[in-house]
This record gives C-alpha cells, sequence and structure tokens, in this order.
C-alpha cells in the first residue's frame, strides 16, 4: 500500500512562481474531476460550498483523491519550499464533519498533512518565499472563513443573556484547531517577511478574521483573541484600521443588534492595546473611550463582558485621571433603572473609579453623583443598597467626601435617614446606622445643623400635604352639597372651595 501511495507522489516539484500563485487575489481553478460537495465547515453549521483544487499544484494521479506527499525530511532543502506550497495547496480540500463516517480516510490524510506543516512551520529552518505567503494565506482563508447561522438563541431568549446555556462546539473543530495553530505559528515564526506578509494578511484578510469572533464555540474564539493579537503586534501597518473594525463591531453590537458572541474576547485584546498606549493619549483614543466604551454598559447583557470592559475602562483612567469625571457621567447617564443586577456592576466600577479620583475631577460630578448613590442607598434591593453604603469602608472616598462635606451631606443624610426608619433589610439598617455614625465623627456640628435642617423641610412637606388634604375635602363636601344639575349645565365653583395655601 505505502508503495501504491509513494508510486502517485510527483517525482519533481512544481515551479513555486507560477502565475497561480503569484496573484494575490486569484482562486485556483479546477478540473472536472475536482468537485467537491462536502464543506469543510458544514459541521460548524455552514451550507456546503462548493471547493476546487487546482491541477497546476496537483498532479492527475492526486487530484482525484487526497493523497500523501513526501515528507519534508526525506525532500533536499532546495525544494523543501515548494514541497511547503504543494501540502499547503493540497490542504484547501474542504470535507464536510458533520457526518464522521464520510471520507474518513482523505480526513486523517488531510489531518496528518496539517500536522507536518505545523512541525515544519515550528521548526523555522527556512524563511518563507512569498507564494509560500499566498498558499498559507489562502489555505487559512479556505479553512477558516465562513458565515454563521443566525443565533436562535438570542432570538427565542427574552432577556439576552445566555449565561446559563451550554457552549455549542463545533463537530469540526479538531481540524479547524490543527488550522489555527498553524496560522498562528506561521505568524509569530521569525522566518515570515512583515513587509511581505502584509501583502495577503491585509485589511480583507483581517475583516473575515474579526467576523469569526461570533462563532459560538469559545475554543475558536479563544485562538482567534492569540492570532488577532499577534497580528496587531507584528503588523504595525494594520493597528490603525484593526482599532477602527474593532469599534464598528461594538458599534453594531450597542446601537443594532445587541448580540456578538465575541465582545469579550475583543475587550481582552483591548485591554492588552490600551496598557500600550504611548501618553499623553492622543484624541483618537479618548473618542474610543467616550463613544464606544462607555456606551457597552447599555445592554442588557453586560454581565457576560462587564469585568473586561471595567478593564478597560481603568486601564484609561490610569493612563490619564482626568478621564475619570467623563466616565462618571458616562456611568450616570447610562445608569440602569429596572435592572438590579446591573446597578450592583455600576456600583462595583464606581467604587473603582473613586479609589483613584483626584479631587478636582470628583468635584465636577460630585453633585449628580451623591443624588444618585442616594438613590441607591434607599433601594429596595438590598445588595444595592448594600453596594452603596460601602463605599464608606474606602478611606480615599471617606477623606474626599469629608473635605467636600458642605455639598454631600445635605444630599446624603435624607437618605440615610429614611433607611433608619423604615428599610425592611437588618444588614442595610446596621451599614446606615453606621455611616450615620462616619457623619457624625466627621462633623458633628454641621451633621446636627443639616439635621434640623431635614427636620424643618419635613415638617414644611408635611404642612403643605395635610393642606392639600383638606383642601380637597373642602371640594368634596362642596359638590356633595350641590343640588344636581342638569347635563352640560355649568357649574361655579368659589375660589375659597378651592384654595390650598
Amino acid at each position: 500500500m505505502l508503495r501504491q501511495f509513494l508510486s502517485k507522489i510527483p517525482r519533481s516539484f512544481g515551479n513555486s512562481d507560477s502565475p497561480e500563485l503569484t496573484r494575490p487575489n486569484s482562486f485556483m481553478t479546477a478540473g472536472p474531476h475536482t468537485h467537491r460537495s462536502n464543506s469543510f465547515n458544514s459541521g460548524c453549521g455552514r451550507p456546503c460550498a462548493t471547493k476546487r483544487t487546482s491541477s497546476s499544484i496537483f498532479p492527475a494521479s492526486v487530484v482525484a483523491g487526497i493523497e500523501p506527499l513526501l515528507p519534508f525530511k526525506n525532500a533536499p532543502n532546495s525544494e523543501k519550499m515548494n514541497l511547503f506550497v504543494s501540502k499547503v495547496s493540497l490542504c484547501c480540500v474542504n470535507f464536510d464533519f458533520s457526518d464522521a463516517t464520510k471520507n474518513s480516510i482523505e480526513k486523517d490524510v488531510k489531518r496528518q498533512t496539517l500536522l507536518e506543516l505545523l512541525d515544519f512551520v515550528a521548526s523555522g529552518s527556512i524563511r518563507f518565499s512569498e507564494p509560500a505567503i499566498l498558499a498559507m494565506c489562502r489555505m487559512c482563508s479556505t479553512n477558516l472563513f465562513r458565515v454563521f447561522p443566525p443565533n436562535y438563541r438570542s432570538i427565542t431568549s427574552n432577556n439576552g443573556e445566555n449565561d446559563d446555556d451550554d457552549p455549542i462546539f463545533c463537530s469540526a473543530w479538531p481540524h479547524l484547531q490543527i488550522v489555527y495553530d498553524l496560522l498562528l505559528k506561521f505568524i509569530t515564526s521569525s522566518c515570515l517577511d512583515a513587509k511581505v506578509a502584509k501583502k495577503y494578511i491585509d485589511h480583507a484578510f483581517i475583516l473575515r478574521l474579526l467576523d469569526l469572533f461570533d462563532s459560538e464555540d469559545p475554543r475558536e474564539r479563544e485562538c482567534l483573541k492569540t492570532i488577532l493579537h499577534r497580528v496587531y503586534g507584528k503588523f504595525m501597518v494594520h493597528r490603525p484600521l484593526i482599532r477602527k473594525d474593532i469599534s464598528n463591531i461594538f458599534y453594531r453590537f450597542v446601537f443594532e443588534e445587541e448580540r456578538h458572541n465575541g465582545i469579550t474576547e475583543l475587550l481582552e485584546i483591548f485591554g492588552s492595546i490600551i496598557s500600550g498606549f504611548a501618553l499623553p493619549l492622543k484624541e483618537e483614543h479618548k473618542i474610543f473611550l467616550q463613544r464606544v466604551l462607555i456606551p457597552l454598559h447599555k445592554p442588557k447583557t453586560l454581565g457576560v463582558y462587564f469585568q473586561q470592559l471595567s478593564y478597560c475602562v481603568t486601564q484609561f483612567i490610569d493612563k490619564d485621571p482626568k478621564l475619570s469625571s467623563i466616565v462618571i457621567k458616562g456611568l450616570l447617564k447610562y445608569w440602569p433603572i429596572t435592572n438590579s443586577q446591573k446597578e450592583v456592576m455600576f456600583l462595583d466600577e464606581l467604587k473603582d473609579i473613586l479609589e483613584e479620583i483626584d479631587m478636582v475631577e470628583f468635584q465636577k460630578v460630585m453633585v449628580p453623583l451623591s443624588w444618585q448613590i442616594g438613590r441607591c442607598i434607599n433601594s429596595f434591593h438590598f445588595q444595592v443598597a448594600e453596594r452603596a453604603l460601602l463605599f464608606w469602608n474606602k478611606e480615599h472616598i471617606i477623606n474626599i467626601i469629608a473635605h467636600n462635606r458642605h455639598v454631600i451631606f445635605p444630599i446624603i443624610l435624607p437618605a440615610l435617614e429614611k433607611n433608619a426608619r423604615n428599610h425592611w433589610n437588618q444588614s442595610v439598617l446596621n451599614l446606615t446606622l453606621n455611616v450615620r455614625k462616619m457623619f457624625m465623627d466627621i462633623d458633628d456640628g454641621f451633621f446636627m445643623s443639616c439635621l434640623i435642617h431635614l427636620k424643618e423641610e419635613e415638617a414644611e412637606l408635611s404642612e403643605s400635604a395635610e393642606k392639600r388634604k383638606k383642601a380637597w375635602e373642602r371640594l368634596e363636601n362642596t359638590a356633595n352639597h350641590r343640588p344636581p344639575t342638569t347635563r352640560n349645565t355649568a357649574t361655579l365653583v368659589t375660589h375659597s372651595a378651592t384654595s390650598i395655601s
């Protein structure tokens, strides 16, 4: 059997500079015997597509079925790159992985070829020629790039969160993983010339790579995250385009679809990108914070990627502390009203920001921020109230509040008094009394004056409510003692009866 296989291997290698390989945007054509209806990635839900192989690359005896080529160790060094191109092109043939019994021999041969290519690239023995780079990019495009079917779970889900759903795994992953590993080794190889490779790993290639982040298979998204990060590091010319394309994905997610599987991984990539920004920050980066990262707090699926988003925002504030007031204003703009779990997340992020904020930036937002914290203190959801009251456990926050107590005490004190009187949760009640005592320790005299003023306001409100109640009672009595009137007859109500003063 081995002799029969070897008899089909070409004795001489084709010219790697053939026209089929020198045109970056050309696709391989095939003869009538190369048609395959089985798609490599049909196991991932993509419709079957027709794939063709090049008769200029494969000999006639190999085109009809995929066959192993000569091992690299048996080829002379002068022909290894041509052999690499042939093996890579051989792997452009796709199969249907939804049916494990179909083309099992060919699938195994292709897998072994991919593993052999992976070992060859990892060895770094030869510098990759331009035809080899083209063939490699074409093979990865053929095997990886595909359109995903609609996510039925996002359509049928009421709250849009899929945290509790089991991930969907692609049946073609055993082969996809090898292709991803091969692409990663290829990009990170010291034998790859970035100046040549950027012609083929171009903007269109990166866009298709970004489209794959919508895969429902978390293993694929993890591989894509590593590869895109390496591409960003190696091809500096593509960095602005990558940032722009990721921003566009975020825009569509926030303002149009509110569904994407790869937001978490893309934010992880951006977290490492932000950490490398030079100081002072460019205006482009500040705009990204205001128009992309802050609006990402809006979707109801925030819990899926909140940790990564919070890290990105914190990175920006570490780079430029003046951005803290902008972030707080954005959080107040998108503050959830009916979603208590999101409120807890907002309070956690707000606490992290306040631990680092300086006095000048805090004073820009302290009034609206204090009103929002007061509303959270009075929340009937005990976790929201607890998170708000735990702000006073941080020394830096206590210091900036004490310095601005003449503005903050009159806003927060009514919320504390309301909690102390009638909040249902004992833990919240205890925290409220602790914060109240802390206010007294900071400035007992001002605290008592605020408390007196609060009682006077409550007395005035009570008196106004009593007057309003009596006025309505007078109106009701007047209406009850009036004789019945005919239809469409106007009734005069005196000023004394309607006065509520």
